[in-house]
């Protein structure tokens, strides 16, 4: 039944280091690179969970909450919020940690995206719901 298993707990899935290549003409990280880099977090869980192939079919939340600045490494935490027959929805947390302030980790952006369990073909295909 969709929707019935617990979510999976917040886990750090992803961890990059923002570079001077990523920036736009501002200065500031593009914002293009942030949604990849929580778009490829919540695939990392997504397919876990799905023991196998996944592909990105919505992303139903994406927020901005601060800029990020060359050398801040960004860190992304995911987690399920829920599984259907096929998809498998996940949200994301983005927290940069500033050069300056090495202890001190800012949240960036969030996000909940939902990924489709796919087969050998490229077919939805029902999503694991085996840990």
């Amino acid at each position: 039944m969709p929707g019935t298993d617990a979510p999976v707990a917040r886990e750090l899935t992803y961890r990059v280091v923002a570079m001077p290549a990523d920036t736009n003409a501002y200065g500031d990280i593009f914002g293009g690179w942030l949604m990849s880099q929580i778009d490829i977090a919540g695939s990392i869980v997504a397919i876990r969970r799905a023991a196998g192939r996944v592909a990105t079919v919505a992303v139903k939340e994406f927020r901005f909450l601060a800029p990020v600045a060359v050398g801040d490494l960004v860190s992304c935490y995911a987690e399920i919020r829920e599984i259907g027959r096929t998809s498998i929805t996940v949200h994301v947390i983005a927290e940069a940690c500033r050069q300056l302030d090495a202890h001190a980790e800012h949240i960036v952006a969030d996000a909940t995206l939902v990924y489709v369990a796919l087969d050998d073909t490229g077919r939805p295909r029902p999503a694991v719901t085996a840990v």
